[in-house]
């Protein structure tokens, strides 16, 4: 392993313990074209009377979504314009992958599906953040609980993207953490995903939730595999709805290993911008400095939306957004 990059990954693994995300410098790589709200984390609901002060939504365009950056057409095959089908309300609710996508999210919701659609993440958190009763030790307001969030926006769908915080940074955790003390970690993991989908069930009848499964962690690949597990098994038992995106953010014979570069997809190949590295037929999924965020900007302290195009943001998206359709489709 060359020196480099493991201290470019020292340096990512400081950053996302100390809540870090994606920004841009000034004089950074411009952002896509903006329509609507500013990229800021947490902007109040547009058109959710009631939501807390970290529910971030928009309607209309949004910085870095679908309509704005030409990414419509997704890593994948696509779904069909949202038409005559019911419009989904979602809410996404996750840590710092959560905020650095949730303005590409929200655009292929909104152009995809129709969806209304408000995002509330924080970074640097775990599934018991979201948890109600988790106030005096947890970095989600009481208003910006999973379940306050449900009873008011009523949601159809609360898709919840949690990398698997394994450092013990968020207060509620009690400290466990996946390398002093992996059993306990994964207890907690299940309880935890447990609590969270009978919040959210009780909270509103008939809202579903989608558990993302993540991608290869590059420090721990079996930490991955097993929090995935645990978000596989809940969803099986309460009859929940499954988005593989990190297997759009992995090598295609190998789920759980880790990687930087991946060939560019025939719709990256057809947008340049999302083909980082057209002359190997290859895109970039992480900066040099950054191994577990998918921004190709600069990571700094202060949790925003990734403001540039990024491939492994769009790939991640485009699975969240074709599941959710399949699920309205379906309905």
């Amino acid at each position: 392993m060359r020196k480099p990059w493991i201290v470019g990954m020292l340096a990512g693994l400081m950053l996302l313990a100390a809540c870090g995300d994606p920004s841009s410098e000034p004089g950074a790589a411009s952002a896509p074209p903006s329509s609507g709200a500013g990229p800021t984390t947490h902007q109040r609901a547009a058109g959710t009377p009631g939501a807390g002060t970290g529910a971030g939504a928009a309607t209309g365009s949004t910085p870095g979504s679908a309509s704005a950056s030409g990414a419509r057409g997704g890593a994948g095959a696509g779904t069909a314009p949202a038409g005559d089908r019911p419009r989904p309300t979602v809410l996404y609710l996750g840590d710092s992958l959560a905020t650095e996508n949730q303005e590409v999210l929200g655009g292929l919701l909104r152009d995809e599906v129709g969806a209304r659609y408000t995002s509330a993440p924080y970074s640097g958190t775990t599934l018991c953040d979201y948890l109600e009763g988790t106030a005096e030790a947890s970095l989600v307001p009481p208003a910006d609980k999973a379940a306050a969030l449900v009873r008011r926006l009523r949601p159809d769908f609360v898709v919840l993207q949690f990398w698997g915080n394994a450092w013990g940074y968020t207060p509620c955790m009690d400290g466990v953490t996946y390398d002093r003390a992996r059993d306990a970690y994964l207890a907690r993991y299940t309880a935890d995903a447990r609590r969270l989908s009978d919040q959210v069930s009780g909270a509103a009848g008939g809202t579903r939730i989608v558990w993302v499964l993540q991608g290869p962690d590059p420090v721990t690949p079996d930490r991955v595999r097993r929090v995935n597990t645990v978000y596989e098994r809940q969803a099986r038992a309460s009859g929940e709805l499954l988005a593989d995106a990190g297997r759009a953010v992995s090598p295609a014979t190998a789920r759980y290993t880790w990687t930087q570069y991946l060939p560019c997809t025939a719709y990256e190949r057809a947008h340049r911008p999302y083909c980082t590295r057209p002359g190997s037929g290859r895109t970039a999924l992480h900066r040099d400095d950054d191994p577990l965020h998918f921004c190709l900007a600069p990571t700094t302290s202060k949790p925003r939306p990734c403001p540039v195009r990024s491939p492994g943001i769009l790939r991640v998206t485009r699975v969240i957004t074709d599941t959710i359709a399949g699920a309205v489709d379906r309905s």
